[in-house]
């Protein structure tokens, strides 16, 4: 769903016609409509819980996660759905959000959990993870970024609003793919919880970012980043 061509069959071409059959065709595989992606990572989560269960939003987080979704209820736009990590800090995050977005759809996926997408470039001291996490987390979270991150589908007529709850290493990578930036340098990219990060794709596939982990509408002593 990148290039309209790779999904036109050319060994149907007719005898007679030649490039224009393949020209009229073309013209039904391409997109029309904008998607706006809006990646939204959790809210700050106990960090002292051993297992994913026990990792749930402190108060504070669940303060942001109201911040976070009395924001995206201002923007004033027809969001067609959330699709979320099934992470719990991420799932409570998206109940939070959705109080304020009513009729809005909800999609958990395993596609979207925390991970190590990428050996990050230049390494970091701090964090080193086994290098089998790398291969592990990395093909699912490229699977989630080839999966999600695409042109409108050609039968899409209006723009589309979707809103993706997951966390920062997700969103840090998709973004550098998104962008052609080397993913690599995923790490070099920061942001705080309940942020906002907005990807615009629009029909010939140009990518554009308009905001990077925005979290202006939070009071100052409100903001975290762990």
């Amino acid at each position: 769903r990148r290039e309209p061509l790779a999904l036109v069959n050319l060994k149907k071409k007719n005898e007679e016609t030649g490039e224009e059959e393949i020209a009229s065709r073309l013209d039904h595989c391409k997109a029309k409509a904008t998607r706006h992606i809006f990646l939204i990572r959790h809210s700050q989560y106990n960090l002292d819980g051993r297992a994913d269960k026990d990792r749930t939003l402190t108060p504070l987080g669940r303060e942001q996660a109201e911040l976070t979704g009395h924001r995206l209820a201002s923007l004033g736009l027809k969001f067609d759905q959330i699709i979320h990590s099934s992470m719990t800090r991420a799932t409570e995050t998206t109940e939070i959000i959705s109080k304020h977005l009513p009729g809005v759809k909800k999609i958990s996926t395993d596609l979207l959990r925390e991970g190590a997408p990428i050996e990050p470039d230049p390494p970091v001291s701090h964090w080193k993870p086994e290098a089998v996490q790398y291969y592990e987390d990395g093909a699912r979270i490229e699977a989630a970024f080839r999966n999600f991150i695409h042109r409108a589908d050609a039968k899409q007529e209006e723009d589309s609003y979707e809103i993706f709850v997951c966390h920062a290493n997700v969103i840090r990578y998709i973004v550098c793919r998104a962008l052609q930036f080397p993913p690599e340098g995923w790490l070099r990219l920061s942001l705080n919880n309940g942020s906002i990060t907005h990807l615009v794709i629009r029909p010939n596939g140009r990518v554009a970012l308009r905001t990077l982990g925005d979290t202006g509408f939070m009071p100052p002593d409100k903001i975290t980043r762990t």
